[in-house]
Formats: C-alpha cells, sequence, structure tokens
C-alpha cells in the first residue's frame, strides 16, 4: 500500500527515534492521524519548544535552559567541588540524583568509547574534563559509566589519562542486587561481586 507523503515522511521521522522500528512509527503515525488535532499541535509545540529552549551546560554538559551561563548544579554554592561523577549521558545524571545521596558536580560524556562504531577519545567530552580537572580544586573523580564492555574501556582510558593530575579515581561498585537470588546471577556479576567484597562492620 502506497501511503499518502506526509504520514510516510512521519514514520520515517519516527523511524529515526532510538527503540522506534517500522512498526513502533507507523503504530504512533496511525495513533496521531485518529487522535484529536489538539494532541499532534501540543506534541508539535513541545518539539520545538524542547529544541529551542534546552542547551548543554558548557561546564559539565549536562542538559539545562537555554539562556543560563552554567546549568543548576554547577551554579550550586551547596554542592562539593571537590568531588565530579563523570556519567555517559545526561539521563544518568537524572538517575543519581534521583536517589538523593549524592552532593557533588558531575561531567557528562555523551557517549562511551566504541572502535566499532567509530567513536573515539575526541567524539565525547573528555578533553574538558581534562581540562576542568587541571584548573579545578577536583579531589575525586567518580567513573559511573556502564558495567559494559564499553563503558569499562571508557573508564579505563579516563584512569589512564587521569593520573598525570594526582586526583583518587573511584569508580562505582557492582555485584549482586539487593534481593537478588545467587542461582540467577550471570557469571560476570557474581565474579565482581567476589572481587568487590567488603568487611562486614
Amino acid at each position: 500500500m502506497i501511503l499518502p507523503e506526509p504520514i510516510q515522511n512521519l514514520i520515517t521521522a519516527f523511524e529515526r527515534l532510538p527503540g522506534i522500528g517500522p512498526k513502533s512509527a507507523s503504530r504512533l503515525a496511525f495513533y496521531l492521524l485518529r487522535a484529536p488535532e489538539d494532541v499532534a499541535r501540543s506534541l508539535a509545540e513541545a518539539l520545538l519548544a524542547f529544541k529551542e529552549q534546552t542547551t548543554f551546560c558548557p561546564n559539565c554538559f549536562n542538559i539545562m535552559l537555554a539562556g543560563r551561563e552554567r546549568c543548576e548544579i554547577c551554579d550550586s554554592r551547596v554542592r562539593d567541588d571537590s568531588i565530579i561523577c563523570v556519567v555517559e549521558e545526561p539521563l544518568d545524571v537524572i538517575a543519581i540524583e534521583r536517589i538523593g545521596a549524592y552532593q557533588g558536580q558531575y561531567h557528562v560524556l555523551h557517549g562511551v568509547l566504541s572502535p566499532i562504531e567509530g567513536i573515539g577519545p575526541d567524539d565525547l567530552k573528555i578533553k574538558p574534563l581534562l581540562l576542568r580537572v587541571a584548573q579545578g580544586s577536583a579531589k575525586e573523580i567518580i567513573l559511573a559509566t556502564n558495567p559494559s564492555m564499553e563503558g569499562d574501556a571508557t573508564a579505563l582510558y579516563l584512569r589512564q589519562q587521569l593520573q598525570q593530575y594526582g586526583v583518587h579515581v573511584t569508580r562505582l561498585a557492582r555485584g549482586l542486587p539487593v534481593g537478588g537470588d545467587l542461582e540467577y546471577a550471570d557469571q560476570n556479576t557474581l565474579l565482581r561481586a567476589i572481587s568487590g567484597r567488603q568487611e562486614m562492620n
């Protein structure tokens, strides 16, 4: 079936989004076709406003409202400037902030090293991090990249690059989830849990 061009264009646009395949893109497009006009209009307005009114912080590269010099976290006087938590994406900042226990600063890399996909150090926000550490008062860098091959490779690369600045480099602890059963844990999780075992106090 040949679809009218506007519908096909919308399906193609949805397919460009991560995690949206041809079927999901078609479902979304046909939902909007049947939905009241205000639903499509509010979606279009929200997308335009999102692109016009948000940008990245020039200091930590987290998302912020356009027009500000720095994001709220970088500007906060109650945050600890001596600790920088390095994450892959802005969504990781949101996840850590949700627990309410971390009061340091952040640095968002906007990805991980992936030679297979052609992503090298120059494609990430690594140079600004090194410059920030060299010029700032950071004493500890927490490497909070995901526990994947790419995340581990990125953390290893960052640790090597940060050695010259004499800062304390730490990595998020990994192991068994609370409430998990040993019999269902994979080998890597068990290995990391055993390697990272702690003293019982």
